[in-house]
């Protein structure tokens, strides 16, 4: 008996026994037979090549002691996770009629880039066309960053609020929504400038049905700022408040890219701190494989500048409790497996 065939013959029970799972992917004890043998049948399309997605884009290496274990975690990925999400966004679009618009927000090392990838694996075999659209493909370009720059001097790294061209985003998501004619999208290039990054070459699309907008602020809206009075570290000194109280104005501007979400779903560390970790792993890995790295000083001080401007316990935290924005949460673990899956229930 195979992989599918045994998960098969408990999978009633244990989906509905998630209950905040099954609602987040609208499964009920009425249409749980149906939504089984669609996931099953997905399950057989998708398998082969999302092997090969772990192998070759995630760049996932096994032995073949570690085969088995490998096969074992990525079918239990799809099969519980992946495999719900694509048929849900897929539903989504149906329902809509029209390109569906999903943002996924999540913080560094999350996965946020990585499911993109994914789905827009899974929702091809759907017979859907999918559009990955980053954050930072909206940067505004170098020369006028530099201006930024020099008229804020806070703004040291590319990313904060104030740092986008937002006009540009609303206008490449009004065209995929409304148009079928070709569409230019723009994208980033981050080695540019010896790092600091610039426009590059758009790439060209058209009859996109779903787009994957993902960032690491995507959908974050401004907060009360007496929420500065008194902030989590590292916002410390009343310099840093003064930063965090400027990126919140700031945050006002994006509202209108905002309102062009469709939906919203967010990768939620269970801890925020696990950035910093996740980072600094990947820098002795760059550095260990003799590419060039940030020292653990430079990795604290760089990710403390994110906190500032957008401290995850201000500003992402209480996005967990607003249905009105946010449709579903995922849960992400220290070792970067995914947690609970909890939303609202799906329509």
């Amino acid at each position: 008996m195979n992989w599918l065939d045994k998960t098969l013959i408990t999978a009633k029970a244990t989906i509905l026994t998630d209950t905040s799972r099954a609602k987040a992917f609208g499964i009920t004890p009425q249409n749980i037979d149906v939504a089984i043998e669609e996931r099953a049948e997905l399950f057989k399309l998708v398998y082969p090549e999302f092997c090969e997605f772990c192998i070759n884009v995630l760049k996932i290496k096994t032995n073949s002691e570690e085969m088995e274990s490998f096969h074992d975690i990525s079918r239990s990925l799809l099969w519980d996770l992946w495999l719900p999400l694509g048929l849900k966004l897929a539903n989504c679009r149906e329902n809509l009629q029209r390109p569906l618009i999903q943002g996924i927000l999540g913080g560094q090392g999350t996965g946020k880039t990585t499911l993109a990838q994914a789905m827009g694996l899974i929702l091809a075999k759907l017979g859907y066309k999918t559009l990955s659209l980053s954050l930072d493909d909206l940067y505004k370009t170098y020369s006028d960053r530099i201006q930024l720059q020099q008229q804020d001097s806070r703004l040291l790294w590319r990313g904060p609020p104030g740092t986008h061209d937002i006009n540009l985003g609303i206008e490449v998501l009004d065209q995929v929504r409304e148009s079928n004619q070709l569409i230019s999208i723009p994208r980033f290039d981050k080695s540019a400038h010896n790092g600091m990054g610039d426009r590059t070459t758009p790439d060209v699309v058209s009859d996109i049905d779903i787009v994957l907008f993902e960032g690491w602020f995507v959908g974050v809206r401004p907060i009360d700022p007496q929420a500065f009075d008194q902030p989590p570290t590292p916002i410390n000194t009343y310099t840093d408040r003064e930063f965090a109280r400027d990126m919140n104005r700031q945050l006002a501007n994006y509202l209108p890219l905002w309102q062009r979400l469709d939906h919203l779903m967010i990768l939620y560390p269970k801890d925020y701190r696990y950035s910093l970790q996740w980072r600094k792993q990947a820098e002795h890995q760059m550095i260990a494989k003799g590419k060039s790295g940030m020292t653990d000083m430079q990795i604290e001080e760089f990710v403390n500048y994110f906190w500032r401007a957008l401290h995850p316990e201000l500003f992402i935290k209480p996005l967990l409790k607003l249905p009105q924005f946010v449709d579903l949460v995922v849960e992400v673990n220290a070792d970067h497996s995914f947690g609970a899956v909890y939303g609202k229930e799906a329509t």
